[in-house]
């Protein structure tokens, strides 16, 4: 699943591609996508004659601006948007087509049919759902260890599960929380109630460097990731932890480890990160 800097990467490629460009038409060839309205006609109709005029993101969400209306995608597993020429022949896993008035058109294509799109009057969006209960996105927001240790700290959850709860930090998954727990020398099976003020302050800082360092890699592409050129990123050349079963640790040389955590496969060091009793 994209996660934070991937889409962000998405964010940047796409926006001068299709920003001022106008809408002649809308295409949904999978219904089930739009959630909002619950008709993909109606969805398809608002957006005719409506011009492109900013992407923004929060979390795992892109939020597109118009000029009188903004929709929410979320890409899912594997959903990528990318802008084609009229003349270029539709995937067939092409499930939602907006064409220009310049005769190109900005397709979304998703293998496995798990993203939506919902779609909102301008201004609304972000203080609706699914946008509205997300937290903290530690690539636009500052570190607040004030407002996020009270919620870690009372949680007899494992750490893991805590980070990846988009409610309370948005856009992390299981690439950069293996990666952050690592690099913060703590188990992915702690739990909240057991780390210190520190430890915590040090899971944040080392969450917003991964997230930085990622975004500037252009995101990682393990399985079919892709930004909206096409293009794959780069990240997955710097991973110390996650996919790296049996090689040895970069710090210790101890072989990393994989287990499950809540049934998500989870990588880590036996010896650099030990589990608070």
């Amino acid at each position: 699943m994209p996660e934070l800097p991937e889409v962000e990467t998405v964010r940047r490629t796409l926006e001068p591609l299709i920003i001022n460009k106008k809408i002649k038409n809308v295409t949904v060839r999978y219904p089930k996508m739009i959630k909002k309205p619950d008709d993909a006609l109606v969805f398809s109709a608002f957006l005719e004659n409506q011009t492109f005029r900013e992407i923004k993101r929060r979390g795992k969400f892109l939020l597109f601006i118009l000029d009188d209306l903004e929709f929410v995608s979320h890409l899912r597993m594997e959903g990528k948007f990318g802008v084609y020429d009229d003349q270029t022949p539709l995937n067939k896993h092409t499930h939602v087509i907006f064409s220009f008035t310049d005769g190109t058109s900005l397709q979304y294509n998703d293998v496995r049919k798990f993203g939506t799109m919902h779609l909102f009057k301008k201004g609304e969006a972000l203080d609706r759902l699914p946008m509205k209960q997300i937290g903290v996105d530690l690539y636009l927001d500052a570190v607040d260890i004030e407002r996020l240790y009270p919620k870690i700290n009372k949680s007899t959850r494992a750490i893991k599960n805590i980070l990846l709860d988009q409610q309370l930090i948005a856009g992390l998954g299981n690439i950069y929380v293996d990666e952050t727990l690592f690099r913060a020398k703590v188990h992915p099976m702690t739990r909240g109630h057991l780390l210190t003020y520190d430890e915590v302050y040090r899971l944040l800082i080392e969450a917003e460097k991964v997230i930085h360092q990622a975004v500037k890699h252009g995101g990682t592409t393990i399985r079919s990731y892709t930004n909206g050129r096409g293009e794959m990123g780069m990240f997955q050349q710097t991973l110390y932890v996650y996919g790296q079963t049996g090689v040895p640790c970069s710090v210790c040389s101890t072989a990393i480890e994989k287990t499950k955590v809540s049934g998500r496969g989870t990588h880590y060091c036996p010896v650099c990160q030990i589990m608070n009793a």
